[in-house]
Formats: C-alpha cells, sequence, structure tokens
C-alpha cells in the first residue's frame, strides 16, 4: 500500500503542474495527499506543518538564501557579473565555456540561493541559441555538478561519517563521474551553443585572471570560511559582506535598498513548504519502510540499494536517505568499500536533479518561469546516462579494488 500512496502523491504532484500551476501550489497538493492518504490527524498536521516551515535547517536555508541574494545585489550593482562573464569570455573566448564553467564556480558555494548569481552569466552566454527551459537546465544543472563530490556539502559529510569511507578516496573516485556529468551536459545541450563570443581575442591573460579575481572573491572567500572555520553559510557570508562594503566603497544609500530587494518572497515560501512536505513524509515511515519493499526483488543486495536510495531520494530527499540507507547498506555488504560509496551517491546525487524535494529547483524554475516538469524533462536523458555510466563505473572500481 506505501508504493501505492506514494505513486497517487507524487501523480497528484506531477497533475497540478500539468496545469501549470507554480511548484508550491503543486507541493501542497502533495502535503493534502500524504495528509489524507496516511490519515495524519489535523493536530499533528498543523504540528508537522510548524515544525516543517519553522525549523532550524528551514530557517538557516532561508537565512543562507537570503544572504547569498544580498551578495548578489552587491554583485549586480558594481557590475561583477558582467565582469566575471567578460573575463571568462576574454579568457577562453568561448560561449559554451562560460555556460558551464560559471555556475560550476559559483556552485562551490553550498547555497540554495547560489543559481541565481550563475543565472545571468548563463543566459548572456547562451542568449537566444537554446531555449528558456534549457536556460533553466543548463543553470541548474552546472551549479550542482560540484555537489556531487566536494566535501563542503553537508551530504557527502554525512556519508563519508556514517560509511568511515576516506574522504580523499571518495573525492578522487567521484573525479571521473564529474568528468562524465560535464560530457553530458555539453552533449546533450550546451553543444547547440555558438563557441564564439562576438569578442575579440585578449592581449592582456593577466588582466583578466585579475578581472576574475575582482569579480569572484566574495564567493571565494565564503567557501574558504565555510570550509576552514565549518560555519554555517549565513555566518560565514556577514564578514564578506561588510569586507565587500569596505574595499568596493559602497555608501548606505546604495546598501539601504539591497535589505529589502535580497527578500525574494516566492522563493522563501517555495523553501518553506518543500520543507514542510518532507517533514510529513518523513512523519509517515514511508521512508523507513522502503528497504523492506525492495528486499523481496530477486536481485543483487548492491542493486536494491541502489533503488532504495534513487527512489528515496525522490521521496525524501538527499540527507533523508542517505541517513537511512548507508548504514543499512555497509551493514549488508561490509566490504562494500569505496565502490558501494560512488554507487550510492551517484544515485543520490542524479535523483535529486528531479525531485520535487530538492529546493534549488524550485528557485531555479521560479527564477526563469518554467515549469519543474518541463525542468525533469529536460533533465531525464543525463540521469538515465549517469544511471547507467555511474553504475559500470562503480562495478569496475570494485572489481579493480
Amino acid at each position: 500500500m506505501d508504493i501505492i500512496k506514494l505513486i497517487l502523491i507524487f501523480t497528484c504532484i506531477i497533475g497540478v503542474i500539468k496545469f501549470n500551476k507554480p511548484l508550491y501550489a503543486s507541493i501542497l497538493a502533495g502535503i493534502a495527499a500524504t495528509i489524507i492518504l496516511y490519515k495524519i490527524n489535523p493536530l499533528q498536521s498543523i504540528k508537522l506543518m510548524a515544525v516543517g516551515a519553522f525549523s532550524k535547517q528551514t530557517i538557516y536555508l532561508v537565512l543562507a538564501f537570503y544572504s547569498i541574494t544580498f551578495v548578489q545585489r552587491m554583485l549586480e550593482k558594481r557590475g561583477h557579473l558582467m565582469l566575471a562573464e567578460r573575463s571568462l569570455s576574454n579568457l577562453f573566448n568561448n560561449r559554451r565555456v562560460n555556460a558551464m564553467v560559471a555556475p560550476f564556480v559559483i556552485g562551490l558555494l553550498p547555497s540554495a540561493g547560489a543559481v541565481l548569481i550563475a543565472a545571468p552569466i548563463v543566459d548572456n552566454a547562451c542568449e537566444n541559441y537554446v531555449t528558456k527551459e534549457e536556460r533553466t537546465f543548463i543553470s541548474s544543472y552546472f551549479r550542482h555538478i560540484s555537489e556531487s563530490f566536494l566535501p563542503t556539502y553537508s551530504s557527502i559529510l554525512l556519508a563519508l561519517n556514517l560509511t568511515g569511507v576516506d574522504m580523499t578516496a571518495f573525492v578522487l573516485g567521484m573525479l571521473p563521474m564529474v568528468t562524465v556529468l560535464f560530457l553530458l551536459g555539453y552533449f546533450f545541450y550546451v553543444r547547440k551553443i555558438p563557441k564564439d563570443t562576438g569578442l575579440m581575442k585578449s592581449n592582456d591573460k593577466l588582466q583578466d585572471i585579475k578581472n576574475l579575481v575582482i569579480s569572484l572573491w566574495t564567493i571565494a572567500l565564503t567557501i574558504a570560511i565555510i570550509l576552514i572555520l565549518k560555519i554555517s553559510v549565513h555566518i560565514a557570508v556577514i564578514p564578506v559582506i561588510i569586507l565587500s562594503i569596505i574595499l568596493n566603497k559602497f555608501s548606505f544609500k546604495e546598501i539601504k535598498p539591497m535589505f529589502i530587494s535580497a527578500i525574494e518572497t516566492k522563493l522563501i515560501f517555495n523553501t518553506m513548504v518543500v520543507m514542510i512536505f518532507k517533514e510529513v513524509l518523513t512523519f509517515t515511515g514511508v521512508i523507513e519502510r522502503l528497504p523492506d519493499y525492495f528486499s523481496v526483488l530477486p536481485i543483487p543486495s548492491v542493486v536494491i540499494f541502489a533503488l532504495i536510495v534513487f527512489f528515496g531520494t525522490l521521496v525524501a530527499g538527499s540527507q533523508a536517505m542517505i541517513a537511512l540507507a548507508l548504514p543499512l547498506a555497509y551493514a549488508t555488504i561490509p566490504n562494500g568499500g569505496v565502490a558501494l560509496m560512488l554507487c550510492l551517491m551517484c544515485m543520490n546525487y542524479i535523483a535529486m536533479q528531479i525531485s520535487p524535494s530538492h529546493v534549488c529547483l524550485a528557485i531555479v524554475t521560479e527564477h526563469y518561469g518554467t515549469s519543474f516538469i518541463d525542468l525533469v524533462k529536460k533533465t531525464m536523458p543525463i540521469v538515465l546516462s549517469f544511471v547507467v555510466i555511474s553504475s559500470l563505473y562503480s562495478y569496475l572500481v570494485y572489481r579493480i579494488f
């Protein structure tokens, strides 16, 4: 019955999206369907909604999003985003490099709001050579590649802590898959963009590198603070904002409007709704029961856990499935080593790129005015390709090591 209920819940979500309603409306429909199908009483439902909307994790997400948006406003005010794009164009003189590298570099910053910094650069690189839906995909997809392997992200750190897999071994093991992700994105969409930027080749590469540093030092410094001090994004951004005000000579008159303009009401609401959905779904216990349903299948244990992680991540999100499935997987397959980790984390990562519980997807579709279902359609060929390639790769690693 759990499987049937989950299918009904996701059918409800997709059905609302099909009527061109915003993502928050479809997720609200999914929440309502979950409450009804699992017969959660009204009082408990209200409690779950309150916890989901105002939990520490949700508040930190909203604050991170607000602080990054504030930095984006500062970058826009001084023209640093345009400078970054121009510097990349001068260094490589290639639109395709701009479209892929800029969101990847910005994606090193572990924040949901980072995709909004990348989007304008992607738009300028792509112009009208690809559709709006494809620009949505490119901005989101390349921004998230770093999330597949970098231990700046909480999901990676959690997985490493739970499994005891060596961090260096995992990061090095993931590098070929990072290359695959770039190649898949390039093959399916980026190659449609012409290489030529229309600009003259630069004769001063050193100045272009300096301009790139000037335009992106705020992001680099924020990442460094997070890595070194192990603090939350919104805390790490505060000294960066103060330093930027001093170095870029912002006046109070310039800064004052940003306190309001950095508040993206729709995106904050989307974030809260997604977090409520995860809270309600977790309460039902269906995620904890998924391993029992898959265990009856006559297939190898590693395939079972790969399926659990993939489909569970679609439903509950990245961290929930890592916390649940990885300890079970390593208890069942104690000799899994880094190969098992690579397999499960690849499934976890790629499933998040089409999961309605992924906050960033709500943010990027809201920004571009596209639908979640259109983004999923653009992502599915890469999802299927990556599932096959990463499965073969992890099996090869297992056989060799």
